[in-house]
């Protein structure tokens, strides 16, 4: 299977220009699955809230999903993209798995970051699992990065790939997914935005170096930190379904549920 990533800067406000440069630079793509930044075509650093609800989109009337969904059956491919989704009267910080066939799955960031607390609404999609050419797709949006219960889960759910948009700006995540894939002898595919985004009331600078890891933690490729980086590779998603560390030692069968009654309870 073919996976990879696409790292660019998204100007801030500036959504057509932003989907433009991704399907200029994907329109000779020969991939399986693609993943693209979190926010990847309205920016991030949103003044308030009614500023984010101005450049949401209802995916199911949005002409840049229109566009992507497109450029998925033209070089038959499927695409997981960070997104702000217009919902009736709320606002989420998305993920969509897009395809030939249009929208296949959209998952709502359930950990909002800092300020994004309040631009979004806090996810309510339960962590998914969906079929893409016979590989077996989770998805996570950057700082969920922080809470191993979400790979966790997801691996439960049969994950052999982790699609992870991010616009991070702290600098460990990137080794931090390592542990992840660990963990949970999964691939992961974070794909990382770069640049700065210049506002009135303040700067954000993000960190680059998007990446793709595989199990055991084996760090496939990495980006440089500041510049346009496009790749591609080829993994066996089957790989992750090798959850053995020594001949007696299976994850997720080692595992002890019923000493960790803390994990599921409310705040």
């Amino acid at each position: 299977m073919k996976v990879g990533y696409l790292q660019f800067r998204p100007l801030f406000g500036r959504v057509e220009r932003n989907l433009n440069k991704v399907i200029k630079t994907l329109e000779h793509v020969k991939a399986d699955l693609m993943v693209l930044p979190e926010l990847a075509f309205t920016g991030y650093y949103f003044k308030d809230r009614q500023e984010t609800a101005a450049l949401a989109e209802d995916p199911a009337s949005s002409k840049t999903v229109e566009s992507l969904v497109g450029l998925c059956k033209e070089r038959d491919f499927y695409l997981v993209t960070g997104f702000s989704e217009k919902h009736r009267d709320k606002v989420f910080n998305s993920s969509l798995l897009l395809g030939p066939q249009g929208i296949v799955h959209t998952y709502r960031k359930l950990h909002l970051f800092n300020e994004e607390k309040n631009w979004f609404d806090p996810g309510d999609t339960l962590l998914e699992v969906q079929e893409v050419r016979g590989a077996k797709i989770g998805m996570m949006i950057c700082f969920d990065w922080i809470f191993p219960e979400v790979t966790r889960t997801l691996s439960l759910l049969g994950a052999q790939i982790i699609c992870h948009p991010s616009n991070l700006v702290l600098n460990y995540c990137q080794q931090t997914m390592l542990s992840r894939c660990i963990e949970n002898n999964i691939f992961a595919i974070t794909a990382n935005r770069f640049g700065i985004d210049k506002r009135p009331h303040g700067e954000l600078r993000f960190t680059g170096k998007s990446q793709i890891v595989a199990p055991k933690g084996v760090l496939l490729q990495r980006a440089h930190s500041q510049r346009d980086s496009l790749y591609i590779t080829e993994i066996n998603p089957e790989e992750a379904d090798r959850k053995n560390i020594t001949p007696l030692n299976q994850l997720m069968d080692d595992r002890r549920p019923e000493f960790y009654a803390p994990l599921s309870q409310t705040k």
